[in-house]
């Protein structure tokens, strides 16, 4: 008989998402119906259970990263903002999201010619192909193209490549504080062709609301369009996620559409929360947020 799974941040059939620098004073927990993966890759601890009501859920280092119920909301908005804001995008890059969620995600546009994903941690994507199929099955797509390595170094080594560019990174903890930091953004805006878009994940406006502020005016010292825009999510700390969106063009407006290549029946068949009129909702914010972000700057 096989050992018995365990993981200290499971304790009496529960998961507790607990952090004192990110998010102190609450948790997120979810009741657990089976550990099914448990290892300490080179980079992170890496976690996966099935829960009762979420489906299988993805943590690496304590931190939820998707679960299998409410996966779409975050993959679907971080995508399409940027790829709907963008004239003509053939080539996209993935910075993170071994998970293969934004993937599956920019495969749904025809334009694209090639997906690349660069992630440090190989063990994230064999885990997710494993556990989470339905969105690693984007690693099956021949535009696909995989870069295991780290994404600093591979930015490097591309100049005006990508029209899109989406970093899926983790909280500003660790290995992912560097992407939260005005170098990495001049490396995405140099990588990026002259009308590129890039999004980037940008925590939680009800409790990360100044990471969120010096985020928007480090963009805007290195782009000339930056807004903010959220989405909803429930196993997100606070239940909501925000996103930085930037374009290279002075002239963009990325609260808009500009491009919108699905009927109605695709939409219907191939998305569960992004579509025209909420794409420029996310970018209405609530009026503490606002005077915030946009009239302190």
């Amino acid at each position: 008989m096989a050992e018995k799974l365990s993981h200290p941040s499971i304790k009496n059939g529960w998961f507790a998402e607990i952090s004192e620098t990110m998010w102190p004073g609450q948790a997120m927990s979810l009741e657990v119906e089976e550990i099914l993966h448990v290892e300490k890759s080179k980079y992170q601890d890496v976690l996966v259970f099935k829960s009762k009501t979420y489906g299988n859920v993805l943590v690496l280092d304590n931190c939820i990263q998707v679960t299998e119920r409410d996966e779409f909301s975050y993959q679907e908005m971080i995508t399409h903002l940027a790829l709907n804001s963008c004239p003509n995008p053939k080539k996209a890059l993935v910075i993170g999201g071994g998970d293969g969620g934004v993937l599956r995600e920019i495969l749904k546009h025809k334009c694209i010619e090639e997906a690349w994903l660069c992630d440090i941690d190989e063990t994230v994507i064999e885990v997710s192909k494993k556990y989470l199929p339905e969105m690693a099955a984007s690693y099956k797509d021949p535009r696909t193209k995989v870069h295991i390595g780290d994404g600093f170094k591979f930015l490097e080594e591309y100049k005006n490549q990508f029209d899109v560019i989406i970093t899926d990174s983790s909280d500003p903890e660790g290995p992912a504080e560097s992407l939260f930091q005005k170098p990495y953004f001049e490396l995405l805006k140099n990588a990026l062709t002259e009308k590129g878009v890039i999004t980037t994940q940008a925590e939680n406006m009800w409790i990360h609301l100044d990471i969120i502020s010096k985020l928007k005016k480090d963009c805007s010292d290195i782009f000339p369009v930056v807004e903010y825009a959220y989405t909803m999510i429930p196993t997100y700390p606070s239940g909501s996620i925000g996103f930085m969106v930037c374009s290279k063009d002075p002239n963009a407006n990325v609260k808009k559409p500009i491009r919108f290549e699905w009927d109605d029946e695709f939409v219907a068949k191939n998305l569960k929360y992004y579509n025209r009129q909420i794409h420029e909702a996310s970018f209405v914010l609530p009026t503490w947020v606002d005077q915030k972000l946009n009239k302190n700057l």
